[in-house]
């Protein structure tokens, strides 16, 4: 993947952070060039240009002697790298990394070249940082955890290489790259940002989307399994409101009904007149559920193609101290992201708890279990989906308005949006089993109404589901099973044919 600096689409960050192998585009060298000599002449100077040739935060009074630039700034880096707690993932690291070279390529940053290339060879070689999860409030930047990648650069901390854990300057010698010696500037460019934020907060989002798009197969089961009707999806409904998250969803949903005779079976002489909400409203609840999580998308995919440490090397060559480190646009969309997703698994528990009540389910059995009482079927499996469900609902809670003052009251707002983000992780890990439980019961559902078939679309789902998990006939241990559903949702096996994409 070639990284164009302000350019890449979501699409685009999804696939580096699937894996895809990165290279920053050579044109933006020019532009970081002539930035560099800025800060260059700057540290060269006497007037005071914070960060350059002066301290950090509530630090920033006290004057830094030219000779001195250099030892200033590998203190910051190793200063600041005070995180705490579990190394994060692989695939959040090399996203955080490809991040940082986006931002510090658009040549607003003052940094040589030389730093965007060692971290592009870093991540050929497969040099991924150990940063610790905790320590950002997402403020004066992401400054605990991009410490920590920066060690590795200037041959400190540590970083798996190949998959193997040693100290950062072993993972160099090993690749075959040398550390590097920070110019004035380079540290405070390399911590300050909000990349770790919004590396994790696009991790939330492209899960949240597959997972909330494969609900759409699942609540389209559940509805085949119930009896459900069909006529709420109608389209001339949804468009008189307008929606488009909505309209879309009841699109899908229609598409994956189409051919089903279960459904056609009981489209005259039902008795009932309206299913709950559950069945009847998943267009209004999941469309609105992806509306945001699209909206919040266009926010980070923003976020990711900006500049966002400080100083800034402006146009007209002034080198001026802002504060765009303050990561608020990525808190509220984390929040944002988190709503949605305790949306998506409330609704789908639902479902699960319909089909599994032989009062609501119309005709199936209780707990769907062919002999209930000597078996109890699916009935802990839905007790665990709203288990997960309730914990869901508690991590929604907003983090963004959860400021605190930090290093001496100058950073006295915080947007909190680290660990608003990271949080997201625990919650599609939730969702994935939420929806792989109602995949479970759903298709258990439906096989329960033979001789009478789902839709061909649908069936072809079941079948995929029944490839990680056989028909529960008799009771077993049903946790393996629960796994292998959750692990079928992340990886995408249940998307829907068609399915509405996050751009």
């Amino acid at each position: 993947m070639k990284l164009v600096p302000g350019e890449l689409t979501l699409a685009d960050i999804e696939a580096i952070y699937r894996g895809g192998a990165v290279e920053i585009d050579r044109s933006c060298k020019k532009a970081v060039d002539n930035a560099q000599l800025i800060i260059a002449a700057a540290a060269a100077g006497t007037d005071p240009v914070y960060g350059v040739n002066t301290g950090f935060g509530k630090l920033a009074s006290v004057r830094i002697p030219p000779k001195d630039t250099a030892q200033l700034q590998r203190n910051l880096i190793l200063s600041h790298a005070a995180g705490f707690g579990a190394p994060l993932g692989g695939d959040i690291v090399r996203l955080i990394m490809a991040l940082k070279m986006l931002s510090l390529g658009r040549g607003a940053s003052g940094v040589r070249w030389d730093v965007i290339m060692l971290l592009e060879n870093m991540l050929a070689h497969d040099i991924i940082p150990v940063i610790p999860a905790q320590g950002s409030v997402g403020a004066s930047g992401d400054l605990a955890p991009l410490a920590h990648m920066t060690t590795v650069m200037i041959g400190e901390g540590e970083a798996f290489f190949k998959g193997q854990r040693m100290p950062g300057i072993a993972a160099l010698q090993a690749a075959g790259l040398q550390p590097i010696i920070l110019g004035p500037k380079e540290g405070l460019a390399l911590i300050n940002g909000t990349q770790v934020s919004c590396a994790l907060a696009l991790a939330g989002l492209f899960a949240a989307w597959r997972i909330g798009v494969s609900s759409l197969v699942t609540g389209a089961l559940s509805t085949e399994a119930a009896m459900g009707s069909s006529a709420p999806f109608r389209d001339e409904i949804h468009q008189l409101r307008g929606q488009p998250g909505q309209i879309e969803v009841a699109h899908v949903l229609r598409k994956l009904q189409d051919g089903s005779v279960l459904r056609d079976s009981h489209l005259v002489g039902d008795e009932r007149v309206q299913d709950p909400y559950c069945i009847r409203c998943q267009p209004q609840v999941l469309g609105a559920a992806l509306d945001v999580i699209r909206q919040a998308g266009q926010v980070l995919g923003r976020e990711a193609n900006a500049v966002t440490d400080n100083p800034l090397v402006l146009s007209d060559g002034s080198i001026v101290s802002g504060g765009n480190f303050h990561a608020e646009p990525v808190g509220f969309a984390a929040d944002q992201i988190a709503m949605a997703i305790a949306e998506i698994g409330a609704i789908a528990q639902r479902r699960v708890a319909l089909l599994v009540d032989p009062a609501l389910s119309f005709g199936l059995p209780a707990f769907l279990s062919p002999r209930p009482g000597l078996n109890s079927g699916f009935m802990i499996a839905e007790v665990t989906s709203a288990a997960l469900m309730s914990e869901n609902k508690a991590l929604a809670n907003p983090r963004v308005i959860d400021s605190t003052p930090t290093s001496a009251n100058q950073e006295d707002h915080v947007s909190m949006a680290c660990h608003g983000a990271r949080r997201l992780l625990e919650m599609v890990e939730n969702l994935a089993a939420i929806i792989g439980i109602e995949a479970l019961a759903a298709a258990q559902g439906v096989e329960l109404r033979a001789p009478l078939a789902t839709s061909p679309a649908l069936q072809t789902h079941i079948s995929d589901i029944r490839k990680v998990s056989a028909r529960l006939e008799n009771d077993r241990q049903i946790s393996p099973d629960i796994q292998a559903a959750a692990n079928l949702v992340t990886e995408g096996g249940l998307l829907p044919k068609d399915a509405p994409t996050l751009d």
